[in-house]
């Protein structure tokens, strides 16, 4: 007799578990609900097991709404158990109604059920989703007065998750340090929060406790370090991430190639590119990391490298074409960006907003007013491409730039939305190029609502004032911002030597190993470059010094310090990479220099770049 049920009972749980997989493999609705009656039919519509695949599979798999079928289905049950409860609030918590999971929670506790410890999963996961901080710390007030929850691994992960989404990152800590047992997602969840918020020092320190670190530990970091502007720093981990034969993903190359961009050194983005040939990931099969290589190619002064990209390219999409359209306009290769503007049209790609940004830009560094008009003109009426604040800022910036001050003051006048800094920054730049003090001071007032702590905006209509010789303005702006306790970031050079080592120089520092040879080089540059007529600029000193004081400023600038030890080391082509605008008078020495010394010199400043060879400049003296 015993056998016999024994035999029974073990029917019964194949026959369930049969049933929980033909729900699991169901392909729709219908489908599932033949099943459902199939359930019913064999009297296993009380079975929690069986009824609890039935409602995870309705609002999972099918989205379907918990009201009415799936809470019917509940109610029918008579004595529901806690992974049933646990059913209803995750349906509800994946659908947004995160006071039903609640309200289900609170039910489920009336009638004397304790939780397990996927109902808090789904109560956190739900809590995050809508940033319910207060309800999640009432949520977690539970967890501790249970017990037992405070050492499950999967809780901890889903509140640290919670309290980072929340922004509550020091109580997410407290969790983490709290946790008798973590696995990486743990560590990875909240090096991801330092990352996010920018403080890389406590990111560093965990990753370094982190006992094993996957893929996306080490990404995290490379992206952390090259999205917070330390592109050294993602290069060195990414270094050591290949070094630990960890896997890398598109998602990694694609930081690394960011940070490469950014620091513009020609060896490292050679190498980054070997090294996603290498897994798998090359421009030839893969697009977005194509395009990253296009754009980094283009930051780093090797246009005819991220040209070499484009053309390998099998596939390529809208954000291939852009990417190498802003290269080009970057360096001032505008006609050729507009034709390749014009071939993308022919195929069955759309230009986006990207796209327009690209066109526009090639328009401004090179005074193509009149095209930049008509492309401005067509983006909505023949692309259908909604114009942004940013497409104003490149008209402003390209009428701007061609002295039309007063027109690219009415752009801004007759803008269908609000102007933010980068319009009135773009407005400003042209009134200190074209000496334009008076609207120089409506583009400053505004810049300083809308950025009172940005010192750029100061420095910029200081600067305008001392074109103009207003002295006493250039004073009373410098007074103003220094009672803000703000600092100017000094301007600095960097430019890439002997096997790739960058190196770094500052405006008047005098600091390198090398610097008796450097400035020997450049005071030699110098008297050449006098002899064949070079006079200082000194108007690109905005100070009320003697002339010979603004000379020695002058011979102080970064850029001259990086072009002197270029000079010094053979290296072929001179890439010196700036973090502001080149001045008029470091413009004319690297004309003068590219000629006497024959080497071509590229600068990068914060604008565009600029080719000098045989004493001629891509720019054509228009930047």
């Amino acid at each position: 007799m015993m056998v016999s049920v024994s035999r029974t009972f073990n029917q019964t749980k194949l026959f369930e578990s049969q049933l929980v997989s033909l729900l699991d493999s169901s392909n729709n609705l219908n489908q599932c609900k033949q099943i459902h009656a199939h359930i019913i039919r064999k009297g296993l519509d009380q079975c929690c097991y069986v009824i609890t695949k039935l409602v995870r599979v309705l609002t999972a798999k099918f989205n379907l709404p918990i009201d009415p079928y799936p809470i019917r289905t509940f109610q029918q049950v008579k004595h529901a158990n806690p992974f049933l409860y646990t059913a209803l609030i995750r349906g509800y918590a994946m659908q947004g109604s995160v006071i039903e999971s609640v309200v289900m929670y609170n039910l489920m506790r009336r009638q004397g059920i304790g939780p397990v410890s996927f109902t808090f999963t789904s109560l956190f996961k739900a809590c995050g989703d809508v940033g319910g901080l207060n309800l999640g710390l009432q949520l977690h007030d539970q967890v501790i007065k249970f017990g037992g929850f405070g050492c499950d691994l999967y809780v901890s992960n889903t509140l640290i998750d919670m309290y980072v989404r929340c922004e509550v990152l020091d109580s997410a800590r407290k969790v983490f340090d709290e946790m008798p047992e973590r696995d990486v997602i743990s560590w990875t969840s909240l090096i991801v929060a330092y990352v996010r918020r920018g403080n890389m020092g406590e990111a560093g320190k965990l990753f370094d406790e982190m006992p094993v670190r996957d893929m996306v530990a080490w990404t995290a970091m490379v992206m952390g370090f090259s999205q917070n502007g330390k592109p050294r720093e993602a290069l060195e981990y990414f270094d050591r991430m290949l070094e630990a034969r960890v896997e890398t993903d598109e998602v990694t190359l694609a930081s690394v190639i960011s940070a490469c961009a950014q620091l513009g050194a020609t060896k490292y983005a050679k190498w980054v590119q070997d090294v996603a040939d290498k897994a798998g990931f090359g421009p030839g099969n893969n697009v977005i990391i194509g395009s990253a290589l296009i754009d980094m190619y283009s930051k780093c002064g090797c246009i005819e490298e991220a040209r070499n990209v484009f053309d390998k390219m099998k596939n390529k999409n809208v954000y291939s074409y852009s990417s190498l359209i802003l290269g080009l306009a970057m360096h001032g290769c505008a006609q050729e960006a507009i034709d390749l503007f014009e071939k993308m049209l022919k195929t069955d790609i759309k230009p986006n907003k990207v796209t327009f940004l690209g066109v526009l830009s090639a328009c401004g560094h090179a005074g193509l007013v009149q095209q930049g008009k008509n492309f401005f003109a067509e983006m909505e009426k023949v692309h259908g491409v909604t114009r942004t604040v940013d497409h104003y800022t490149c008209m402003v910036d390209l009428l701007g730039r061609a002295g039309l001050i007063k027109d690219a003051y009415d752009v801004i006048k007759t803008m269908p939305m609000s102007p933010h800094a980068g319009v009135w920054g773009a407005l400003l730049g042209a009134c200190r190029i074209h000496g334009k003090p008076e609207i120089a001071e409506i583009a400053a007032t505004r810049l300083f609502e809308l950025e009172p702590n940005a010192i750029g905006n100061y420095i910029l209509l200081s600067n305008t004032y001392a074109s103009a010789r207003k002295w006493n303005e250039v004073s009373r702006i410098r007074a103003l911002f220094r009672s803000k306790g703000l600092k100017k970031n000094p301007a600095s050079s960097w430019v890439e030597g002997a096997k790739g080592v960058i190196h770094e120089f500052f405006a008047g520092d005098m600091n390198h190993p090398r610097t008796s040879e450097i400035k020997r080089e450049l005071e030699d540059l110098v008297s050449k470059l006098m002899l064949e007529g070079y006079t200082p600029v000194l108007s690109c000193v905005p100070y009320d010094v003697s002339d010979d004081e603004k000379k020695k400023i002058l011979l102080g600038h970064s850029e001259k310090l990086a072009l002197a030890y270029g000079l010094l080391v053979d290296c072929g082509v001179i890439r010196i990479m700036k973090n502001v605008r080149i001045c008029e008078d470091c413009h004319v020495v690297m004309c003068g220099a590219s000629k006497i010394s024959g080497r071509e010199i590229i600068v990068r400043d914060n604008m565009r770049f600029h080719h000098f060879s045989n004493g001629v400049c891509s720019c054509n003296n228009f930047w």
